[in-house]
């Protein structure tokens, strides 16, 4: 685990009162099984942050890089019927490992999260058809291939999609460039 997520586990308890496995046996008890159904409850019932509740619903499902054994399996999970987009994976992964050592890329159920001292960016295979990146950038006007995201909860602020990996264009790769030294 690491020391991000060990940090919330500890602030979870000490905010509230109850532990990790405690609010998991509540999730459970609720019959929630949606990770978006998880999140609401905790917020609207408990006054979670979203952070708070987005970790206790991801420990809840095992659904998080660090419930995983194999994250390897996770990519392979997100890319079924995706193969297509596993070029895209590459060289956006290839390009902003070139934005410094401090890179990491950690695989969640659905998404690459892709962070610095925080997360700056997403790498989803939304569909069959659309690849999209997350990207952090508060404040940024939407301009060019970037748009202001309305689909992940505010886990990002803007959205770039790409149909193939001709869509892969240097607006791309600077607009990640920006979002990393932001994230820094």
């Amino acid at each position: 685990m690491d020391d991000q997520a060990q940090t919330m586990i500890e602030n979870l308890h000490k905010n509230t009162g109850k532990s990790l496995e405690e609010w998991i046996d509540l999730v459970k008890k609720e019959k929630l099984e949606k990770h978006g159904q998880i999140v609401k409850w905790l917020k609207e019932t408990h006054s979670f942050t979203h952070g708070f509740a987005n970790l206790v619903a991801h420990k809840t499902l095992k659904s998080d890089a660090g419930s995983a054994s194999d994250h390897d399996e996770l990519i392979q999970l997100q890319y079924k019927g995706k193969e297509h987009f596993l070029p895209v994976l590459e060289k956006l992964k290839n390009e902003i490992s070139l934005f410094g050592k401090d890179v990491e890329f950690i695989p969640k159920k659905a998404y690459i999260s892709v962070k610095r001292k925080k997360q700056f960016a997403m790498l989803i295979p939304a569909t069959k058809t659309r690849f999209d990146i997350g990207i952090n950038l508060k404040g940024q006007e939407a301009e060019g291939v970037l748009a202001l995201d309305t689909k992940t909860s505010g886990m990002v602020s803007h959205r770039i999609e790409l149909q193939s990996i001709e869509d892969l264009s240097s607006e791309v790769i600077d607009w990640l460039k920006k979002a990393y030294e932001s994230a820094g």
